[in-house]
């Protein structure tokens, strides 16, 4: 069976089996195609072909791309999980990915914003006009709750519920969780819902259902998202990049220096395994050794 089939049945399974959402297919399917032009220009013609010999010489490939050890790592884990789903399906009788060895994965951590950092955000949003109005609340609501992109523009007005303080989230792998939001988060969105959001829905006839909206009365995607936060970024003055995950990492950062136990934080991230959530406790750690440095008068 050639490539193109084999992928088509290895993503039905991720889809219908696994119950994969289509940003973690879309990862599979870039570290797969990786693969296929390694495949290519080593004249391979099927996955059925690939030996232990192939392998190494594919992760060699890896090494001399200077990849980072953890993009390294999800191709090799994308490909194993291929050739287990090849097994299991009796196209193959092992898995040539079953004894390639892993990098180890090097210690990141997260860039975060600091509180005085975050204030500055919380000004510049013009909140006299609709799209101004939609930012702050955007803004609030992610450093409210430390939701992925992915989860915050798939957000509909049905999964807020004002009465509790609550959103109801769909994480990874449909997994459904409700986290709390305090008073800032919840006046920006009623101000937006209310108001902005309103002027917003008139711009189109499709209706939708989503809670933020583009300027042209659209559901805001991720890559809006991450374009808004920018605009925000230059308007505040501040030099650095900002990604929608940085206020992720800046919430669960904040979290646990004000004292929140690991497991809670857990919960409210949707992580799966606490060594997940674990990594913020070393940026905690950090800047506790940076203020201590600091101030400390024999440091």
């Amino acid at each position: 069976m050639n490539v193109k089939k084999l992928l088509q049945l290895f993503v039905g399974y991720l889809q219908i089996e696994r119950n994969y959402s289509k940003y973690t297919i879309a990862s599979y399917q870039n570290d797969l195609e990786h693969f296929v032009q390694f495949m290519e220009r080593e004249g391979i013609s099927s996955f059925l072909d690939i030996t232990y010999a192939d392998v190494r010489l594919y992760l060699t490939t890896l090494h001399d791309e200077k990849l980072a050890r953890k993009s390294v790592a999800r191709k090799v884990s994308s490909l194993r999980s291929l050739y287990r789903f090849l097994m299991r399906e009796g196209y193959r009788k092992d898995n040539p990915f079953a004894l390639a060895s892993l990098p180890k994965k090097e210690l990141s951590i997260p860039k975060f914003l600091y509180a005085e950092e975050l204030e500055e955000l919380f000004k510049v949003s013009d909140t006299g006009t609709p799209l101004g109005q939609r930012n702050q609340a955007l803004l609030e609501l992610m450093y409210a709750t430390g939701i992925r992109v992915s989860e915050c523009v798939n957000l509909q007005l049905t999964d807020i519920d004002f009465a509790v303080g609550t959103i109801l989230v769909m994480g990874k792998g449909k997994k459904q969780r409700y986290i709390p939001f305090g008073s800032y988060a919840q006046d920006a969105l009623i101000t937006y819902i209310e108001n902005g959001r309103k002027q917003l829905a008139k711009k189109t006839e499709e209706q939708s259902h989503m809670v933020f909206l583009n300027a042209k009365g659209t559901p805001l995607t991720s890559r809006g998202v991450r374009y808004v936060l920018n605009e925000l970024i230059k308007k505040a003055s501040l030099t650095m990049r900002i990604s929608p995950h940085m206020l992720r990492h800046t919430f669960a950062t904040h979290m646990l220096d004000e004292g929140a136990d690991l497991r809670t934080v857990q919960e409210l991230l949707g992580h799966e395994n606490l060594s997940t959530t674990q990594i913020y406790t070393h940026v905690s750690k950090e800047r506790l050794r940076s203020v201590y440095m600091k101030h400390h008068p024999r440091a």
